[in-house]
């Protein structure tokens, strides 16, 4: 079983959204500068941040670039009203888990700081006769980079990304452009990682496997397009060599997301743990 591809992959889709830089007093600093120099600009980020983060969820469509692997794409629900997670269906032979799970499509849940597989009952090891295969977000990004995603702070979702635009270095007004047959405004934002607060233990450790896999980097620039309804249509992230977009489809009246039964789930997290430090020699 390719586990340690699996996790790498999960961490991903977990942590394309972490540019929700750092709400402490470096950040502040920076924010300082943003409003003096554009506003109008910082207006209508509020704007958008203050309905994001209401709205509380979204139906959305994803899609993962890395430089040497195919683009993965998971189509499902967002939330981040009580904690960030989601409930989606991705392509199994993208992401390489033919092994474990027969049909074209699987289902991946992330709640509570996990991650969730529904899979086939393999026939021995820690998935004998289990439905879901359980990944704890540690085995991704590092013990202390995991304390980011934990409890209710909402970490991780599209609503504390936005925030982190106003502590960005610069943000800038690309103008309008239409997407998804939407006439929205373009808005590109480059945080450095010494001001992705809590998150910078996520992104910078070359350790994990969400650094190894991404290369690290020294930031993150981050693309999104409001509409007319203040709320975004397209966010796109890009950090060391790999790109994440999410397209919105709906907003909000979304199903609440739950952990599956911990009778029918596996825990595989030190299995990759140590898989991931065997590989590190």
């Amino acid at each position: 079983m390719r586990l340690r591809h699996t996790a790498a992959w999960a961490g991903v889709t977990a942590a394309a959204l972490m540019v929700t830089s750092a709400c402490g007093t470096d950040g502040a600093k920076s924010a300082a500068k943003a409003v003096d120099k554009a506003d109008l600009i910082m207006a209508a980020l509020t704007r958008a941040t203050d309905r994001t983060e209401n709205v509380g969820s979204a139906q959305v469509r994803m899609t993962t670039q890395a430089a040497t692997t195919s683009p993965i794409t998971m189509d499902g629900t967002f939330s981040w009203g009580h904690g960030f997670a989601f409930d989606v269906m991705l392509d199994t032979r993208a992401t390489q888990m033919q092994q474990l799970h027969a049909t074209a499509k699987t289902r991946s849940v992330f709640v509570d700081g996990a991650y969730y597989y529904d899979i086939d009952p393999q026939p021995s090891g820690p998935l004998k006769g289990k439905e879901w295969m359980k990944i704890d977000a540690s085995a991704v990004f590092g013990d202390k980079g995991a304390q980011a995603f934990q409890g209710n702070s909402g970490a991780g979702s599209p609503a504390l990304a936005m925030k982190g635009l106003k502590y960005a270095n610069n943000v800038d007004d690309l103008g309008k452009e239409t997407v998804d047959g939407q006439s929205a405004t373009h808005y590109r934002a480059v945080v450095d990682k010494d001001h992705l607060g809590k998150f910078k233990e996520a992104f910078g450790d070359q350790n994990s496997l969400f650094g190894s896999t991404t290369g690290g980097g020294d930031s993150i620039t981050m693309d999104i397009w409001v509409g007319a309804k203040d709320l975004p249509v397209r966010m796109k992230e890009r950090f060391g060599s790999m790109t994440v977009t999410m397209d919105f489809e709906k907003f909000g009246a979304t199903a609440p997301i739950k952990a599956p039964p911990a009778a029918q789930t596996g825990d595989v997290t030190e299995l990759v743990k140590n898989s991931t430090a065997q590989q590190r020699g």
